[in-house]
């Protein structure tokens, strides 16, 4: 363990790249925020643990190496690359039927049509199926992990990151679950959920049309 903990000094900037990398919004922090703006605390918490799953996933895979073996057979990552960004283009197109929509914001103590495991799945759906998590995990890693150290360092920068992941994520959740936030929401749904529809596109097309 002191071995271990001797490596702190090289974890620490890499643990400063993944703080920048998980409060920046993208798709997963907007997910969170208009989840738990329209359906409230518990919805918001259920979608911010999908999404922590997903990152969870990613960070295993990339500490075992699994973006080596992607790299090897290329057309599995282009597949998981197609499929993420025609996920988040569906996300995008269910937010902009929302902005036309003319209806009332739903009640946040009854969300409809969101069931727990719909929830967890949109979260987990949204993160795994980006394959550049794994490179941004990967380059954590590579940061805060020099040649020659054990591999306890990386399982010791994976439980820093994502206990801060987790913590960020929910605090999002809570954050934006409040009156306050409920408040806005009434006056700016439109607004909230046509930059949810506008990020989740970009967010879509840059992935389908990137090279990885």
């Amino acid at each position: 363990m002191h071995d271990t903990l001797s490596y702190l000094p090289q974890i620490l900037p890499a643990y400063l790249a993944y703080i920048i990398a998980v409060i920046s919004p993208g798709p997963a922090i907007m997910a969170i925020v208009s989840t738990s703006m329209m359906h409230g605390r518990k919805a918001g918490m259920t979608i911010s643990l999908g999404i922590f799953a997903g990152s969870f996933t990613w960070a295993c895979a990339a500490a075992l190496g699994l973006a080596t073996l992607l790299n090897t057979y290329a057309i599995a990552l282009e597949i998981l690359k197609i499929f993420g960004g025609l996920y988040l283009l569906y996300l995008a197109y269910k937010a902009f039927r929302a902005v036309r929509s003319g209806d009332d914001m739903p009640q946040a103590s009854a969300p409809k049509n969101l069931s727990t495991r719909a929830l967890l799945l949109r979260g987990y759906g949204i993160h795994v199926t980006n394959p550049k998590a794994i490179f941004a995990w990967l380059a954590i890693i590579a940061l805060g992990m020099p040649q020659g150290a054990p591999a306890s360092v990386a399982g010791l920068i994976i439980a820093i990151c994502t206990t801060t992941g987790f913590i960020v994520f929910m605090g999002y959740a809570v954050l934006f679950s409040t009156p306050q936030a409920l408040r806005i929401y009434r006056g700016l749904r439109r607004w909230i959920e046509g930059a949810m529809a506008a990020s989740y596109c970009f967010a879509g097309l840059k992935l389908l049309t990137s090279r990885i």
